[in-house]
């Protein structure tokens, strides 16, 4: 199957899944057309963003589209819940009507794919990942992943491959199947360069990486670091750190989200960084920072003062 073009920016759907605060349906769509109106052109969603509603919203938005690479997951099977509840309880400001349940067979991959599909009113996706499979690794890697290349083969997919938030599960399927595609949530950022070892093999292996997390959930998304690390508070330590890296930014005439941006992009494996967004105005300046060129001379400094490793 020939190989997608992946942008260099993408919109992750969380946020406007309702991710902890609830966004209208009205605040979605402008979020989604102001990302579209930026030249965004690689949207990511999931079954677990707002039970669902993610995707409804993400169809929506790209109904009568053409020119977009759209990414979904599998791993996560929506069925009603027995016992009722009255909100989700796993971070999204939904009715928790519906629970997750995870399932990571060959039958349970092409259902979620097909259930995917139904709520994104979208006849195919262009990229499904395995989701978060951290309890599941043998049976995503004996199961999970032969239904998806059976599923590329087909054609209904065109490009496959999974999506976590550390790096040693995606090694394994990097070194042990043909996945096209690592979605690597926060383990590649200015803060946080452990995942080098798979993007390593990444390189080796023809597999592209979208960074997503760029911000360490929080830290890194203000030029006067604070908040959040890794959705908990963000140990003095770090805040320590990224306020030195902030200040050597300074000097180059870079702000902190801005080489927080800039800096998954030169690393040969990561073909796309994936920033969610709940607000047209978020959106916007977004595409205003990453439009900013960084000098080369910044990271040469980074790395002088002990701040990036030499590999990085």
């Amino acid at each position: 199957m020939e190989r997608i073009d992946l942008p260099r920016h993408g919109f992750g759907g969380a946020p406007i899944g309702n991710l902890y605060d609830a966004v209208t349906d009205e605040q979605a769509r402008a979020t989604l057309d102001a990302a579209w109106e930026s030249g965004v052109r690689l949207y990511d969603t999931a079954p677990h963003y707002g039970l669902g509603l993610s995707e409804r919203r993400v169809g929506a938005a790209l109904a009568g589209r053409s020119g977009y690479v759209l990414s979904t997951k599998v791993g996560r099977l929506l069925r009603p819940k027995a016992s009722g509840g009255e909100r989700d309880d796993q971070g999204f400001d939904v009715p928790g009507d519906l629970e997750r349940v995870w399932d990571f067979s060959g039958d349970g991959v092409r259902t979620s794919l097909d259930e995917s599909l139904a709520r994104l009113g979208l006849p195919a996706v262009h990229v499904a990942l395995i989701h978060d499979p951290d309890e599941h690794v043998d049976q995503a890697i004996s199961e999970a992943y032969p239904a998806l290349a059976e599923l590329r083969a087909e054609g209904r997919v065109h490009a496959i491959g999974v999506g976590m938030n550390q790096w040693q599960t995606p090694l394994r399927f990097v070194q042990e199947t043909d996945i096209d595609i690592v979605m690597l949530a926060g383990r590649y950022t200015l803060l946080d360069q452990s995942g080098l070892p798979l993007l390593e093999e990444c390189v080796r292996r023809g597999v592209r990486v979208l960074a997503a997390g760029v911000f360490n959930s929080g830290i890194l998304a203000t030029h006067e670091p604070s908040g959040t690390y890794n959705y908990q508070p963000a140990p003095a330590s770090l805040v320590d750190r990224a306020a030195r890296i902030a200040a050597v930014c300074e000097r180059h005439g870079v702000t902190l989200p801005q080489a927080a941006m800039a800096f998954p992009l030169r690393h040969p494996a990561v073909a796309t960084i994936v920033l969610g967004a709940r607000t047209p105005q978020e959106v916007v300046e977004n595409a205003a920072v990453w439009s900013r060129p960084v000098p080369d001379s910044l990271w040469e400094d980074l790395r002088a003062e002990g701040l990036l490793p030499e590999k990085a």
